[in-house]
């Protein structure tokens, strides 16, 4: 890299407890400067700000890891396609972001520091272009996809399944997002819960949660029939490249979905590993899918279902949780795990798994849109933890009307939701929720 990492942090520092006017600043330099850029954000810019802080924190810090950094804006310049971003919008959003910076530098703020600053915003706004003309040649900006099946299995958990009119290529375990007609320019990323079919049909399991405006839409003013518009596939929690002969899988709620389509994923692979899957629910009619898992588990031949209900008791009397049920019915210390839930039921899971002989390195859960490995290095300092992935140079998910905080969670708007970060010793993984209006303490899927 041709600019100053020392700078870029020492700079960073001068403005952290600035934070949120160096995004009020930047919104309102771009937008006055750039009105028509204004049409391709939400209306409410609250959870914007709160977007854009968080980004800047992962930018600032990602630039230690070039490769994976790199990786992240291109994932993310093909995936804002979407929003009619172009070539030609990042030098206005670059000259905003500085300007807002260094307004709010305080009189340590240097002309190095702006130089800095300037160099990196090139460098990704290189990144981020070129990938987009490249990676997004022949590629659709979106898809529109009908709505093919329509199915309310509990009043707030909807299963709803639609047919891209294109063919639709991801991998098992990615998610995407979703946007609504009521509901213009509000994108939502939900996970897809099935491997890919034939037929191209995408099935997505979506919590609905009161003033949540996508997932209302979808369980309320959605019919078979309607036309959705869905985003690139995103993550990379997948087996794709697995060697591993046994998998253990653990959900919790509708993080069900992405670990229903690695399930599927493993039937195909050429050794068929054998695979347990516990998913963990607070009530028993909150076991949304068994049947369908039932079913899976016949035509699968190596597949082990448990369902662990926190708030009810099961048959034999006594209610458990996922950990609890790990240590009632055992997992092997060589298997790859997967872990799709709150950042609570995870930790606490992990370190059952530590009890049992299982090492962290085989532990896989999705920080940022990466799916890493427990074994890294902590990905942020324990003060911050991340954000959902969103450059701030570009348009992202729209906000939604806040809703009562609720256990586990911060009292950030949901739409710019920042989970309180995975952390055990010696680790600290701050996971992105695709499902944004999903919130619940037990109940975060995770792609």
């Amino acid at each position: 890299m041709s600019f100053d990492i020392a700078l870029i942090k020492e700079s960073w520092r001068l403005v952290e407890d600035r934070q949120g006017k160096v995004a009020a600043d930047f919104y309102g330099l771009l937008f006055a400067r750039n009105p028509a850029v204004r049409e391709m954000f939400p209306p409410a810019m609250d959870a914007q700000r709160d977007r854009l802080l968080g980004a800047l924190t992962r930018i600032v810090l990602g630039f230690d890891e070039t490769t994976s950094l790199i990786d992240y804006l291109r994932r993310l310049a093909v995936d804002h396609r979407k929003y009619g971003v172009a070539a030609e919008h990042y030098p206005a959003v670059g000259r905003a972001l500085v300007s807002a910076l260094r307004a709010n530098g305080g009189d340590a703020w240097t002309q190095a520091h702006t130089d800095a600053w300037t160099a990196a915003y090139d460098m990704i706004a290189d990144v981020m272009v070129r990938a987009a003309e490249e990676q997004g040649a022949g590629v659709p900006a979106w898809w529109n996809a009908t709505v093919v099946s329509h199915e309310l299995r509990t009043p707030d958990i909807l299963v709803l399944t639609v047919e891209p009119g294109e063919p639709y290529p991801y991998h098992a375990g990615q998610y995407t997002s979703l946007e609504t007609p009521r509901w213009p320019r509000v994108w939502r990323p939900y996970s897809i819960a099935n491997a890919p079919r034939a037929d191209n049909l995408l099935s997505f399991h979506v919590r609905v949660v009161p003033g949540g405006w996508v997932s209302t839409a979808l369980a309320h003013h959605t019919r078979v029939g309607d036309v959705l518009r869905l985003g690139p596939p995103q993550g990379t929690l997948t087996v794709a490249n697995s060697r591993a002969e046994r998998l253990l899988c653990v959900a919790g709620g509708t993080g069900l979905a992405p670990i229903k389509a690695i399930v599927e994923e493993t039937a195909r692979l050429p050794h068929h590993p054998r695979v347990d899957l516990f998913h963990g629910v607070r009530r028993r009619f909150e076991a949304y899918d068994l049947d369908d898992l039932l079913a899976l588990s016949e035509r699968h031949g190596r597949l082990r279902v448990v369902t662990a209900i926190s708030d009810e008791a099961r048959e034999f009397g006594v209610p458990e949780t996922v950990p609890e049920a790990l240590a009632r019915h055992g997992a092997a210390s060589d298997a790859e795990v997967y872990i799709c839930g709150s950042p609570g039921m995870a930790v606490a899971t992990v370190r059952r798994l530590d009890t049992m002989g299982v090492p962290r390195h085989r532990v896989r859960y999705e920080a940022g849109g990466r799916a890493v490995s427990l074994a890294e290095p902590a990905l942020l300092p324990p003060s911050q933890p991340l954000a959902a992935p969103v450059i701030p140079e570009l348009p992202a998910m729209p906000e939604m009307p806040s809703i009562p905080e609720l256990p586990g969670t911060s009292s950030a708007p949901p739409g710019s939701f920042a989970p309180p970060a995975f952390s055990a010793p010696g680790y600290r993984i701050s996971p992105f929720i695709p499902d944004a209006d999903q919130l619940a303490d037990d109940d975060l899927p995770l792609p």
